[in-house]
């Protein structure tokens, strides 16, 4: 049996000090009144009074004790927490970031594995804390918010209580000190919590939970099949048609939606008439869709049949509350006669607000129609159909007269019908209205006596003819409608699975070339013609970034019409009115932020490229693929920020180093030169000697750094190495002599096999890598601690390892250390050095085709670097990879 997952209640404020720490422990109390079983995993009383006398009478599992660069820090100890198994744990600041050594990086997968083992949670959370309105927060508060808890935590809770606190009473609590202590709560009363900070954040919180309870509700309605809507929260649903203000509409429906703090849905109803539309109105159905998307709004396409029907049954199911269309415009006979879609919704909408808009409030906001020339979908003779229902018709008076014999004539009007049914199965209404009155005809000339003339003798075979006139033609409708309908559902499917599977490639693309080579793969494989993107360059002048075939080349006339389409946002080349001599049709590919390409498309057909329904399916492609490009254009933006904010910050370590590291040995160089100078003939020998030896100390400190920043710009400009067969004896020796005036005096342990391999490798690059290491070692240990170099052959490989005896690596800096300019924090002083050596050490390393990493000792404390060198033969396998 499957252990039941436990529940999780949050309870969500909009700021530090409103209560939820205090709300939370008040109903833990009145539970374990109730016979709960109530432990408290963590609460952080932040020295509140009131709610350490909260927790008094709570049984309250011990912290877990963790040692953390010199520090002790608590944590809630979750082990122990599941072998106790209660039935309802507290843990207060779901946010909270675990001290490394933690089980877990964060507090709320502590709480997930407290769920997942059947323990109900009641927990807090600050609404800036929250992943997704982590930006919004910092927008209003202009505080960035580290440590952040994914939506996905606010989803899976079972309930979500918000706290509120006026912000008035808020800071009548910080100024009384119920909150930080009252020099923090002053800083605090400046910054974070002003006013209108606390109040934009109330507003959040409480909008954010309003979401959370609608989605809950929504849920619920569709789980239990409720007919809605249930006027809890607003949603409006705006009708489109072919009509020419159905743009006007939308935009109706967002200004409507911004008002009531909501989004809207733009819903088009695809029923059997659609096919039969001109190609003007198809394409003003499409972009008033895509409009509603640029908008913000959702755009919904649905087949029906009933528009009135169709649209309230969307409404309930996902609860809107409000309907727009726009005003009928067609005569009353009209109406009386076909019916009114806006007198149904007005009638039938119950508790659903409908939004009647006249034409003249929204006539301003029609969307101009396409100015590009498409030719006409190519198909089959126009007589072609007409023919086969002849033929039908036909083969049905064949077999009549075949089962005449046997069958009475009455009967043989089935075979008829049958032959309308196929004529409207295969080309729809038209066709099979013509089988319908030739069937007809056939019917009473060779079957209906007297044989061979339009003439009725019988009266009764007139009712049977009238009859079966009637029964033919509905007949004839019914199925012409269901192949309507059936071939509105193929093409809908069709071009649902082609954008799905287009939508899922683009979203595993993460480099522009890729997406943009996809792109024009999928226009081509879609529309079988010849497609190029083109984009603008660092300079702002347009390039060919991808095309299909790859090959496919443009000419300077066809650059011209896609620079215009760039700069103008309009359609230009063949089939539009700008440059329409040019080989390729040119359309700009736009998202809100304005155009950020040019898609090109041409084939060997004179004339118009695109019919009607493949430039609408290229509209809707260039969406998706603008919406993506955009998308990688920020990710490239955020890099470019952030790696120029690394740059930044290197380049202040720099300086920073230089400023200090090299000036303090010049400082000396320059003051004893000056000494010398100055007193040299009245100096004794001893002083003289001593300070000519500090002199040259420092210079040849001054000398490494020097060297280091050298070396480092050797590494980014490519070094130059020289392989050649090396003994590692002789690198060692030559680095420990080279190293003995550093280590000054430091015992120096020497390991190395006497079965050490000859290695193919560069001497000077290893010998600086191996001094580098015995320098580090110098500063980090101790006056008397041993520093030890030993080698070893491991299978393939020379394994050199240099260790100290110093304070240790900390475990989050084992990796960092290598990076440029990153400095271990001694606990007591900074040691001297640009940050530069061990950098380097990595890039010789990488170079020669080894690997170098750092380790804390096991025996005793310290650290290890271990260097690790292919032997000869495998480093000719390497080379050669």
């Amino acid at each position: 049996m499957q252990e039941r997952r436990g529940k999780l209640r949050i309870y969500l404020g909009a700021a530090p000090g409103v209560g939820k720490t205090y709300q939370m422990l008040e109903t833990a109390r009145q539970l374990k009144a109730e016979g709960v079983d109530v432990v408290v995993g963590v609460v952080e009383t932040h020295g509140r009074r009131e709610t350490e006398a909260m927790v008094a009478g709570l049984e309250v599992v011990p912290r877990r004790v963790l040692e953390y660069k010199g520090r002790t820090l608590e944590e809630m100890d979750i082990d122990a927490l599941l072998r106790r198994r209660p039935r309802l744990a507290l843990v207060d600041e779901l946010a909270h970031t675990n001290a490394a050594g933690s089980r877990h990086a964060k507090r709320y997968s502590d709480v997930e594995e407290l769920l997942a083992a059947g323990i109900d949670v009641l927990t807090t959370l600050n609404i800036q804390h929250v992943e997704s309105l982590n930006d919004v927060v910092a927008q209003i508060t202009r505080i960035r918010v580290r440590e952040t808890v994914p939506d996905s935590v606010l989803e899976m809770a079972d309930e979500i209580e918000v706290i509120d606190l006026p912000p008035q009473d808020l800071i009548k609590r910080l100024n009384e000190g119920k909150v930080y202590i009252r020099e923090q709560a002053q800083r605090a009363l400046k910054h974070y919590f002003s006013p209108g900070n606390l109040t934009a954040l109330r507003e959040l919180a409480l909008r954010r939970t309003a979401q959370r309870v609608d989605d809950q509700m929504l849920s619920y309605m569709q789980r239990h099949a409720i007919q809605g809507p249930w006027a809890a929260g607003d949603r409006v649903l705006v009708c489109v048609s072919e009509d020419r203000t159905a743009g006007g509409l939308v935009r109706y429906a967002k200004r409507l939606a911004d008002r009531l703090k909501t989004r809207f849905t733009a819903l088009y109803v695809e029923t059997a008439r659609t096919q039969r539309l001109t190609e003007a109105a198809r394409d003003r159905i499409a972009d008033t869709l895509r409009l509603a998307e640029q908008l913000g709004g959702e755009a919904i396409t649905v087949p029906g049949r009933t528009i009135a029907a169709d649209v309230l049954g969307y409404a309930r199911a996902n609860n809107f509350t409000h309907i727009i269309i726009g005003k009928s415009e067609r005569p009353r006979w009209f109406e009386i006669v076909h019916g009114s879609v806006v007198h149904e919704l007005v009638r039938k909408a119950g508790t659903i607000s409908v939004h009647v808009i006249a034409g003249d409030v929204v006539e301003a906001d029609e969307i101009p129609p396409k100015m590009v020339r498409t030719r006409p979908e190519s198909s089959g003779l126009a007589w072609q159909p007409y023919g086969v229902a002849t033929l039908m018709v036909g083969l049905a008076t064949v077999v009549s007269t075949l089962l005449g014999n046997t069958m009475d004539v009455r009967n043989l009007s089935l075979v008829y019908i049958a032959a309308v049914l196929a004529s409207a199965i295969l080309h729809g209404y038209g066709p099979s209205l013509f089988a319908s009155c030739l069937s007809v005809l056939a019917y009473n000339f060779f079957f209906l006596p007297p044989l061979y003339t339009f003439t009725i003798r019988d009266p009764s075979n007139v009712v049977a003819l009238v009859f079966f006139t009637i029964v033919a033609v509905f007949t004839s409708r019914l199925t012409a409608r269901v192949r309507e309908q059936a071939t509105i559902a193929a093409n809908r499917a069709r071009i649902t699975a082609q954008m799905f599977s287009f939508a899922r490639k683009l979203a595993g693309i993460g480099e522009m070339e890729d997406l943009l080579w996809a792109t024009t793969h999928q226009v081509a494989l879609l529309l079988k013609v010849r497609v190029v993107l083109l984009m603008p360059d660092d300079h702002g002048a347009l390039e060919v970034r991808a095309g299909y075939p790859p090959e496919d080349q443009v000419g300077e006339m066809d650059l011209a019409a896609a620079r215009w389409a760039y700069d103008n946002a309009k359609p230009a080349g063949r089939g539009a009115p700008t440059l329409p001599g040019t080989q390729r049709l040119f359309l700009p590919v736009r998202t809100e932020r304005g155009v950020v390409a040019v898609v090109g498309v041409d084939t060997d057909d004179p004339g118009p490229i695109l019919t009607p329904d493949q430039r609408r399916l290229l509209d809707a492609i260039m969406d998706q693929a603008a919406v993506a490009i955009e998308r990688v254009k920020l990710v490239q933006d955020i890099d470019k920020a952030r790696l120029e904010g690394e740059t930044e910050r290197l380049r202040s370590a720099m300086l920073t180093s230089l400023s200090h590291d090299l000036r303090t040995p010049l400082a000396a160089i320059i003051g004893t030169a000056t000494t010398l100078k100055s007193e040299g003939e009245g100096l004794e020998p001893a002083t003289r000697a001593q300070l000519t030896g500090d002199l040259l100390v420092e210079a040849e400190r001054m000398g490494r750094f020097v060297r280091n920043l050298l070396d480092m710009t050797r590494l980014e400009a490519g070094l130059d190495i020289r392989r050649e067969p090396t003994d590692l004896v002789d690198v060692v020796h030559t680095a420990t002599q080279r190293a003995k005036p550093i280590l000054a005096g430091r015992p120096l342990d020497l390991d190395l096999a006497a079965d050490l391999p000859l290695v193919r490798t560069d001497y000077l690059l290893l010998e600086q890598v191996l001094f580098n290491l015995l320098d580090n070692a110098a500063k980090y240990s101790g006056p008397e601690g041993r520093v030890g170099v030993s080698a070893a052959r491991r299978h393939n490989h020379v394994v050199i390892r240099v260790m100290d005896e110093g304070v240790g690596i900390p475990p989050d800096s084992l990796e960092r250390i290598f990076d440029k300019f990153y400095r271990v924090e001694a606990r007591d002083h900074r040691q001297a050095g640009t940050g530069l050596g061990l950098a380097i050490c990595r890039g010789f390393m990488t170079a020669l085709g080894g690997t170098i990493k750092a380790a804390n000792r096991t025996d005793k404390t310290g650290a290890v670097f271990e260097l690790t060198l292919p032997t000869d033969d495998a480093l000719d396998a390497w080379m050669l990879e």
